[in-house]
């Protein structure tokens, strides 16, 4: 399928949401030097045999969800609304090959533990939000990609020297979201884990910040960007225990979006765009880049 030319929507510098993570100082340094999210050149008069696409245009509007609570990944400052990361730039991206600039998308919030039923009933166009692809999921939603390699790790306090990984969790209290595949793993009889079931991330970090909770568990990067939030409390084991393909949510029997974002992401590849993303968002948080993985086509 011949693409069109990408499209445009320069998005505000994501360390904004360190101001009060780090101090405003620090974040005033990082975004001197930090690298601008790419800007996007929206395409024009797209022909896509697409259900979804055809009532986004009849609407006027993209409806995208996401995340708002993990830093440098999907995250909405809650001052501005203004959405910023890895993820939100996947997103505008795709939405402007689609034909939608940032004026004409419409950011819904959807937690983990109701991204099928949201993608299911028409309540987003497609989700873009650390949404770990697999075959369970694969009857209920479509996937494009994947379009980026995480895997399960333990975030812990800076001063923890006793959890060394996965194998040292008999009898320790580790909090994980309602939904993640990092929880469904780490509750298997091998780890000896206490669990506790949230519904945000930060809330799992909260609780370990104050003591309840011994570690926090998902995918790598998401821990990353916390403990980049802070260094000096916080920090990520590294010693990766799952693979967590991320791809794109959407309407299972739409092929024809299907395709056309998995063509999307692969010449964004090839052009440099998801590089410059990455190094402007997910990169800042310490988490070295590696190239993405091999579209699935299915």
């Amino acid at each position: 399928m011949k693409l069109p030319k990408a499209s445009a929507a320069a998005s505000a510098v994501v360390l904004a949401l360190t101001l009060t993570a780090c101090g405003e100082e620090r974040a005033d340094d990082a975004r001197s030097i930090a690298p601008e999210t790419p800007r996007y050149e929206v395409a024009q008069d797209v022909e896509l045999d697409s259900p979804t696409l055809a009532k986004a245009k009849e609407r006027g509007r993209l409806i995208i969800g996401s995340k708002a609570d993990q830093p440098y990944l999907s995250y909405e400052d809650p001052a501005t609304k203004q959405r910023s990361g890895f993820d939100i730039e996947i997103a505008r991206m795709i939405a402007a090959d689609l034909g939608f600039g940032e004026d004409r998308i419409e950011w819904k919030t959807v937690q983990t533990g109701v991204r099928e039923e949201a993608i299911v009933q028409g309540q987003v166009d497609y989700y873009v939000g650390t949404y770990t692809i697999n075959d369970q999921r694969k009857e209920l939603v479509g996937f494009a990609g994947p379009y980026y390699r995480a895997g399960a790790d333990l975030l812990v306090r800076k001063d923890e020297e006793s959890i060394t990984g996965p194998t040292a969790l008999d009898g320790r209290k580790v909090c994980s979201i309602v939904g993640s595949t990092a929880l469904q793993e780490i509750k298997k009889p091998k780890y000896g884990a206490q669990t506790t079931e949230l519904s945000k991330y930060s809330d799992c970090v909260q609780q370990l910040l104050d003591g309840h909770v011994d570690a926090v568990t998902t995918d790598d990067a998401i821990l990353k960007s916390y403990a980049a939030s802070d260094p000096d409390k916080l920090k990520v084991i590294g010693r990766a225990f799952t693979y967590e393909p991320y791809g794109i949510g959407m309407a299972k029997d739409d092929r024809p979006l299907r395709e056309f974002v998995n063509d999307s992401l692969e010449r964004r590849w090839k052009d440099g765009t998801y590089r410059r993303i990455y190094d402007a968002t997910l990169g800042l948080s310490g988490s070295p880049y590696d190239e993405p993985p091999a579209v699935e086509r299915y």
